[in-house]
């Protein structure tokens, strides 16, 4: 059966609540999915009570953003206890960083003569957390762009005129207080980070050494070359192997849950390795 260990709810950047995603879940036959919003576990806490309502495996999840060295990271953390106060202590420094670098964003914005305000923005994202993503959305529905992929390449992707850094932890921080809060640390969709995966190898060397342990293995932008090489490298630091999805509804328009038309279908047999892994943090 597949499973589908990287989705995103409207806590976050998603457009879909954690209930629609545990019932599409469902309605797909997949056998356990885990809600890894962006620096919040809101969504995969209400997604916990709803598993056993819908008879698909929840796995308590969360997505972090990061640095290594001049690397931007992300570090997707399984099995965490979603209310670990060291963790709601980290996430708490985060997101204050994400509304710092918000309103920089748009007073920039401003500067450029697009005028948005926080309480629009703080409408337009309803429950969740406010980012870039809600921002272009704002940007689309006001005219000034045409499509998603247009506001961060005219305005406020790295480089562009509207861009702002935002504070984060480093890895080795961030792998830490996953660990502390009884999860694993999982580097998402490394294909992206290096397609020609040249840096690669060493930067997996160097995360391992901070303790990470595992890599996203099956991911819909990673080719199947790009996959064995990825397996090898996990084999070759006792690192597990996942995969999802990174659905997020709208605001990513053509992707898909696992188990759907695209075939796209990680397999349960992972569940094994990536239990056994939690098991061993929290003993």
């Amino acid at each position: 059966m597949c499973i589908d260990l990287h989705t995103h709810s409207v806590f976050s950047d998603g457009t879909a609540t954690p209930e629609e995603l545990v019932r599409m879940a469902a309605e797909l036959g997949l056998s356990a999915l885990a809600i890894t919003d962006h620096d919040t576990t809101e969504g995969s806490l209400l997604a916990l009570a709803l598993g056993q309502k819908h008879g698909v495996r929840v796995i308590a999840g969360i997505e972090i953003s990061c640095m290594h060295r001049e690397y931007s990271l992300h570090i997707l953390g399984y099995g965490i206890d979603p209310e670990h106060p060291v963790l709601q202590e980290k996430i708490r420094q985060i997101q204050g960083g994400r509304l710092e670098r918000n309103e920089k964003i748009l007073a920039r914005l401003t500067d450029l003569g697009i005028e948005i305000t926080p309480d629009e923005l703080d409408r337009f994202s309803a429950c969740g957390q406010a980012g870039r993503p809600h921002i272009a959305r704002l940007l689309m529905e006001k005219g000034i762009i045409p499509d998603l992929n247009a506001a961060f390449r005219l305005y406020i992707g790295k480089g562009r005129p509207a861009y702002a850094n935002r504070f984060c932890f480093t890895a080795g921080q961030t792998i830490d207080f996953l660990h502390q809060a009884g999860g694993v640390a999982v580097l998402a969709h490394p294909g992206k980070i290096d397609p020609g995966m040249k840096l690669l190898p060493g930067l997996v060397r160097e995360l391992a050494g901070r303790g990470l342990d595992g890599l996203e293995v099956i991911y819909p932008g990673h080719l199947k070359k790009v996959q064995k090489k990825l397996r090898k490298l996990a084999k070759q630091y006792n690192l597990i192997e996942t995969g999802g999805s990174d659905y997020h509804g709208g605001n990513r328009p053509g992707s898909m849950l696992a188990g759907g038309s695209n075939g796209f279908c990680p397999p349960d047999e992972i569940l094994p390795a990536l239990d056994a892994r939690i098991a061993a943090i929290r003993s």
